[in-house]
């Protein structure tokens, strides 16, 4: 049972670790092709701006970085709620737990924010219509390499509430055990 759980908790990391590094190659790939000022075309005081594959990169990044945190957030939820953990011993730092996932919550949030606002002005800014109040807007530079370095820190951690939150084996219990009775 207790090499099952490690094999769960090694998995849940490579997933999370794999779908973060997509989320930021996607991010970083987004920045590249999304739509520059030469792109923006101005006819009085209406402007065109055509579509760009960012809008394609920024909802594959946003779609695994959603993905990821809910994995990684059902991990740390399993270890700090399992029975065997609050039978066996109890979390020495919640404290630090908590202080992590609300981190990585702020995190998600604003990297998800800047990621869909960023997405959706690369869609295609039509004449007369723009992006908003009819005019049109470019994406900033580094406004996806930045969401995406928010990813990776909001994923690193709650990868590390992950393990702060893991169950320990019954071999370490048993070390445990084993030092206080001779101590």
């Amino acid at each position: 049972m207790e090499k099952q759980h490690q094999y769960s908790l090694v998995l849940t990391f490579i997933t999370v670790i794999s779908l973060g590094l997509a989320t930021f190659v996607s991010c970083f790939i987004a920045e590249s092709k999304k739509a520059q000022i030469k792109d923006l075309k101005v006819d009085g005081k209406l402007c065109y701006l055509p579509g760009s594959h960012a809008y394609k990169y920024g909802v594959v990044a946003l779609v695994c970085l959603g993905i990821a945190h809910v994995i990684g957030n059902l991990q740390v939820c399993g270890n700090f709620c399992s029975r065997e953990k609050r039978r066996s011993n109890k979390a020495k730092t919640p404290a630090v737990v908590t202080i992590l996932m609300i981190f990585s919550w702020m995190c998600f949030g604003v990297a998800a924010i800047l990621i869909t606002t960023a997405t959706s002005m690369s869609r295609r800014q039509a004449y007369g219509q723009g992006w908003l109040d009819r005019e049109c807007y470019l994406v900033k530079e580094g406004v996806f390499i930045g969401s995406g370095g928010l990813a990776l820190v909001s994923l690193g951690s709650t990868l590390v509430a992950a393990f702060l939150t893991r169950r320990k084996s019954y071999v370490e219990q048993g070390r445990r055990i084993h030092a206080q009775q001779t101590g």
